[in-house]
C-alpha cells in the first residue's frame, strides 16, 4: 500500500502516512496500489490498472444498523455520533439537548431529536456511510 498524497510506502494498518502525515486514503496524486503518480481526476491508474475510485477504501468495524438505530432511539443525546467517532458533534447534541432543553422547556431537545432522526434515516439509507476515520460502515 502507498500513500495517495506523497506515494511513500505505507503499512496496511497505519492510520497516517509517516512521511507526509496525511490520513490514510487522503490525497489524489499517487496510486495506493503501485505508488506511481496519477493524472488529476483519473479514474484508473495507468501503470497498474487499479480503479482509483475504490482503491484504499476499507470497511470499518462500525455497523450501519447499530448507528442508525442509536440515532433514532438515543440520538437526542448524540450517542450515534459518539459511536461513529464524531465526538464534537455528539457533545454539541448532548449539551444542547440537556442544557438547551432545560432553558427552553424541551423545545431544544425536540430540535435535536429531529436532527438525530434525520441522521438516523440518512445512515440507514446509505447517505451517511462512513465513520469519523473515513472507514465505510459495514452492513
Amino acid at each position: 500500500m502507498f500513500c495517495k498524497n506523497c506515494g511513500a510506502p505505507m503499512d496496511e494498518n497505519a492510520a497516517v502516512c509517516i512521511k507526509c502525515g496525511v490520513q490514510k486514503g487522503g490525497g489524489t496524486s499517487f496510486c495506493p496500489n503501485c505508488g506511481n503518480a496519477t493524472a488529476p481526476g483519473a479514474a484508473v491508474c495507468l501503470n497498474c490498472g487499479v480503479s482509483l475510485a475504490t482503491a484504499g477504501t476499507q470497511v470499518g468495524d462500525k455497523s450501519k444498523m447499530a448507528a442508525g438505530l442509536l440515532a433514532i432511539f438515543l440520538g437526542t443525546f448524540g450517542v450515534h455520533n459518539f459511536y461513529l467517532g464524531f465526538t464534537t458533534k455528539a457533545v454539541i447534541q448532548l449539551v444542547v439537548s440537556l442544557v438547551g432543553g432545560a432553558v427552553t422547556c424541551g423545545i431544544a431537545t425536540i430540535g435535536i431529536w429531529v436532527w438525530a432522526l434525520v441522521e438516523g434515516i440518512m445512515i440507514l439509507t446509505g447517505k451517511i456511510n462512513t465513520d469519523a476515520k473515513g472507514y465505510l460502515l459495514r452492513d
